[in-house]
């Protein structure tokens, strides 16, 4: 577990909008970045009533908190989601893109409909949110996309999810480099296998995780807080040198998957 007491509040009244916040990664992200004194936007599509307790918790710290829906597939709620960010606080300081869709079937049954939604959410969504985020951030800023090993590893019934995975990995890098004179870092984190209810929608995905689990060369599985931890990081001014990178936290697992 996390000793909040001893949390270095490097975010103190930082201004952070998370992608996909009421549940999973996206939900401890925020805790964590209001933990360290940041005040958050929490974003979500769904999860209404899971999104205003995140907001709560986060009001309980004493940070500001606001929930915004907002459907990653559409460009104009995209939009209006920086607006309100803009109107509520008048600048942002971080963003990061967490949210993530995908119609997890074999290769061979992916319909278009399906991959063209992935890819929506997944990584079309990170090009304009990165665009207006960059408006926000006039005295410089981070940026974070939540990328997986599907980028670049085979996994079952991963094909929309792994290519949308991979264009992100590929946009932040070219964000990286036209950002960077603007003060603005731009990472990405390419997370294991983690334990979240995400995993639920994936056909057959007990046995993929035993598979996964026999090969771990540490002894545990990916947390949302091991996740959180690395966003901490990227985040601040600690990896000003770190730009345009995928940063890996599996336990090691993909150095002996096949």
């Amino acid at each position: 577990m996390v000793d909040t007491g001893r949390a270095q509040r490097r975010y103190e009244d930082k201004v952070v909008l998370i992608t996909g916040s009421s549940r999973g990664i996206g939900r401890r992200l925020a805790i964590r970045f209001a933990q360290e004194g940041a005040h958050v936007v929490v974003n979500y599509f769904r999860n209404g009533d899971l999104a205003r307790e995140v907001v709560a918790e986060i009001e309980q710290m004493g940070r500001r908190a606001i929930a915004v829906r907002a459907n990653m597939a559409q460009e104009e709620k995209i939009a209006a989601m920086f607006d309100e960010v803009r109107q509520v606080f008048g600048r942002l300081d971080v963003f990061i893109h967490n949210a993530a869709s995908g119609r997890n079937r074999a290769a061979l049954e992916v319909d278009t409909k399906g991959f063209d939604w992935t890819m929506d959410v997944n990584a079309r969504a990170f090009l304009i949110g990165a665009q207006r985020a960059a408006e926000l951030m006039t005295e410089g800023g981070a940026m974070l996309a939540i990328s997986s090993f599907g980028a670049d590893r085979v996994f079952p019934y991963y094909l929309s999810v792994g290519t949308s995975k991979a264009a992100l990995e590929a946009m932040v890098r070219y964000f990286a480099v036209e950002l960077g004179p603007r003060r603005i870092n731009v990472n990405c984190i390419s997370a294991g296998a983690v334990l979240t209810d995400a995993l639920d929608h994936f056909p057959e995905m007990d046995k993929t995780l035993q598979r996964l689990e026999e090969k771990l060369p540490y002894h545990r599985m990916v947390t949302p807080d091991d996740v959180a931890n690395l966003a901490l990081f990227l985040c601040s001014p600690e990896a000003e040198m770190i730009r345009g990178q995928t940063v890996r936290v599996d336990g090691g697992v993909t150095l002996v998957l096949p």
